[in-house]
């Protein structure tokens, strides 16, 4: 078993009711908006026309969500003043990571790390406030709504890609200062800063196995089988 992402086989499924199932050109885009997706952080100038927008909005609004809860709210930055105030918490905010960093301060300030002036759109992602009414699937693992909110964004992602856009997820700021700043009522939380637009080129590999932060695990070493590997 390898960590490469294969390319579809069309033979792969054959004991499947062909009646559910997506032609093999619509399988492989599938596939394909997922192994190409990157997180982008250089943008080039140009717009997203709104009914794009809405779309991709609409593929994040499609995510499952535990109890059907749908936590997700998308606060669209239109204000300039705002979005350099979002940076600035950003650029805040990197600064300690950096030195939180250790050894490894100098190559992280070296990082591009996000695009907030740069991008066409800015969205923030948030967590609703009033959370707590929601029981159901969250009583022993309450975290349920925060992973839906990913697979929200997640949507997102993979449609702007397919459309040729890149989007980037931002989460160096101070969630509290960020709500602050945004007016967000108690209990709400803000989980993202996504920047969305134009970009000049896709990264061929993820940016920070790019530029030898990390590299990709292998998928074989993070598979076990009826229990926690040895």
């Amino acid at each position: 078993m390898t960590n490469t992402v294969r390319p579809f086989s069309k033979t792969s499924d054959i004991s499947l009711d062909p009646a559910h199932r997506f032609s093999d050109a619509e399988i492989s885009a599938v596939y394909k908006a997922m192994a190409l997706r990157r997180d982008m952080r250089h943008f080039r100038s140009g717009q997203v026309p709104e009914e794009q927008l809405q779309r991709l909005l609409a593929a994040a609004h499609c995510a499952p969500s535990v109890g059907f809860m749908q936590p997700w709210r998308f606060i669209r930055i239109t204000d300039i003043a705002l979005r350099h105030a979002i940076h600035a918490l950003v650029e805040e905010e990197r600064i300690r990571t950096a030195e939180a960093m250790g050894e490894r301060e100098d190559k992280f300030m070296r990082l591009k790390v996000e695009g907030v002036l740069e991008c066409a759109e800015v969205l923030v992602a948030a967590l609703m406030d009033g959370r707590e009414r929601h029981i159901f699937g969250r009583r022993t693992l309450p975290e349920m709504d925060l992973a839906s909110v990913a697979c929200a964004i997640q949507n997102l992602w993979l449609a702007a890609r397919a459309e040729g856009l890149g989007l980037g997820w931002v989460s160096l700021f101070d969630p509290d200062a960020l709500a602050s700043l945004l007016g967000m009522p108690p209990g709400a939380r803000p989980v993202a800063v996504l920047c969305l637009g134009p970009v000049e080129r896709f990264y061929e590999k993820p940016m920070l196995e790019q530029e030898g932060w990390a590299q990709r695990q292998p998928l074989n070493e993070l598979i076990s089988e009826n229990g926690w590997p040895e």
